[in-house]
């Protein structure tokens, strides 16, 4: 599977530490597997779903859009604090 990342993603991704880049990688191939896994949003962000992770010893969301049946794309990731404001923003 295709994984597209947009580029905010890609700037919180090259912040992390090698261990917090291994928790992040796991939960990347659970959605490879399944694109579904991740919970749908609905409303402003309908076709956006969000996983649910622990990074280290905090929980954070990876916000994704299945693009087509090979392609994911990555729009955010960061703990909860105000992550839907971000992602509403960005979408």
């Amino acid at each position: 599977m295709q994984i597209l990342v947009t580029p905010s993603c890609e700037r919180v991704i090259k912040k992390l530490h090698a261990n917090q880049k291994k928790s992040l990688d796991k939960a990347v191939k659970a959605i490879a597997l399944k694109p579904e896994i991740g919970d749908p949003k609905v409303g402003d962000l309908e076709g956006i779903y969000v996983y649910k992770f622990k990074l280290v010893d905090k929980q954070w969301l990876l916000a994704y859009r299945v693009v087509s049946a090979k392609k994911l794309k990555l729009l955010l990731i960061g703990p909860h604090e105000n992550f839907y404001r971000e992602l509403k923003k960005s979408n």
